[in-house]
């Protein structure tokens, strides 16, 4: 049997400083590294197919894992066709402008506005503007801000960014701003989503002057980007629009997607407007609507080749990792291969996970190590959320309590596989870094994105 563990944001630096992963006490770990031959694996950038010097993310390191090979990223994708003008021949996104031409309607544009990289781009809405233009269509631009893939407090340089943007280019306004809490939950946290769908929509939500205004309010109340509280400031979504999700990363867009798209829906009393929604990419296969960059398929991940050799495998991770070590690890494919099962593990309903380091690593641990004693499965993937999780927080004391629980359930796992008296072989490795770095390098300014190490 071989286990494969994914420390999830569980990256290697030297630096003490704002280190949960060094600061912490880690027993495990350390002995397996003294006793067993160990390297280094890069997981950003070229590595792993995102440009040059992007740091990497969850998505992006299951993919390349389970994919066994450097799989080019749609951030690439979406690049290469600005480079070389096809974005501005996109059937999608022309479709979205006729149908504003055609109802004498509006063009939205909404998702992630920062140079984070992980879940969009702001050079991707840039780009969206410049076609807006090129077509003569007034677009509206709802801002959902990051504070998390970058600094807590950045999202003041990004709405500036985008302001002198649309001055430059004569075009555009802003209508909603929200922070990612809430118009980026994965976790079913529908309450979140339908506060952003309200606000979107017009229908309810907080008031403000202007973006700048709405910002400097939530600060006073202590929130930072990724908590700011769904806003209206100027035009909303109506009937007959046309809307561009422009985030490329499909888990946290896909509860807001549904919730304009879905019928019949169930999540939350919603008025549903017709509206042509396009999807930057392709967010879940059962999603109807238009998809700017399809989905790329892949032969040979590491899933099909064990149900391709008759070989039982098992994924088991909690609700915040499920969809990487299932579908991001099976090169984007929704359904499970022959011989494949999966266990999902709820994550603990808690609004920032600081308040529970430990996350359900212990229950994760424990029905992994049911299912290693059973040797029912000749692979077992298994997925530790905290070191990404508690890490996006920049809480540092409880980024090192999630270290230390990790470790306690790494040492249950290598004790259980009894890999000395056995054939059993375990792997130990991680998607990306971000627990090894938890403050600003040289600063007590709080960190909370992903790293490059």
């Amino acid at each position: 049997m071989i286990v494969l563990i994914i420390l999830d944001g569980w990256g290697i630096s030297n630096k003490v400083e704002g280190n949960a992963i060094l600061q912490a006490r880690t027993p495990n770990y350390d002995a397996l590294l003294s006793q067993y031959p160990h390297s280094t694996l890069g997981a950003s950038g070229e590595d792993v197919g995102l440009p040059e010097g992007q740091m990497g993310n969850s998505e992006v390191g299951h993919m390349n894992l389970g994919a066994g090979r450097i799989v080019y990223q749609d951030f690439t994708r979406i690049n290469k066709a600005i480079r070389d003008k096809s974005f501005f021949k996109n059937e999608k996104f022309l479709r979205a402008i006729e149908n504003v031409r055609k109802n004498n309607s509006r063009l939205h544009l909404m998702g992630l506005v920062s140079d984070g990289g992980v879940h969009s781009h702001i050079d991707h809405l840039f780009n969206l503007l410049e076609l807006a233009k090129d077509t003569n269509v007034t677009p509206v631009v709802h801002a959902f801000l990051d504070g998390r893939d970058v600094l807590p407090k950045s999202a003041g340089i990004y709405l500036q960014q985008l302001k002198e943007e649309m001055k430059t280019k004569g075009i555009g306004s802003i209508g909603t701003i929200a922070g990612r809490y809430y118009a980026m939950d994965r976790d079913n946290r529908w309450e979140r989503t339908r506060k952003a769908y309200e606000a979107l929509t017009g229908v309810n939500g907080l008031r403000a002057e202007s973006a700048e205004a709405a910002l400097e309010a939530s600060y006073k109340k202590g929130e930072t980007d990724e908590f700011v509280k769904p806003t209206i400031i100027g035009e909303t979504i109506k009937e007959k629009d046309s809307v561009i999700f422009f985030n490329f990363r499909p888990d946290r867009a896909r509860q807001l997607t549904r919730a304009f798209v879905d019928e019949p829906f169930e999540h939350f009393e919603r008025r549903k407007l017709d509206v042509y929604f396009v999807c930057m990419t392709e967010y879940e296969e059962d999603i109807t609507v238009d998809i700017a960059f399809p989905q790329l398929s892949f032969r040979n991940t590491l899933g099909e080749v064990l149900s391709k050799n008759n070989l039982k495998q098992l994924r088991i991770a909690e609700t915040e990792k499920y969809y990487h070590v299932t579908f991001f690890f099976n090169g984007g494919e929704e359904d499970r291969f022959k011989g494949e099962d999966r266990i999902l593990i709820p994550s603990p309903r808690v609004a920032t996970y600081d308040l529970k380091p430990e996350m359900s690593a212990y229950k994760i641990t424990e029905r992994a190590i049911k299912e290693i004693q059973s040797q029912k499965y000749d692979v077992i993937i298994v997925n530790f959320a905290n070191p990404d999780m508690v890490g996006h927080t920049g809480v540092l004391e409880a980024g090192i309590e999630a270290i230390e629980a990790v470790d306690e359930c790494l040492g249950l796992i290598v004790k259980a596989c009894n890999i000395e008296s056995s054939e059993n072989v375990i792997l130990v490795t991680a998607d990306h870094g971000n627990a090894e770095q938890m403050t600003e390098l040289n600063s007590d300014e709080t960190y909370t994105a992903h790293t490059s190490n």
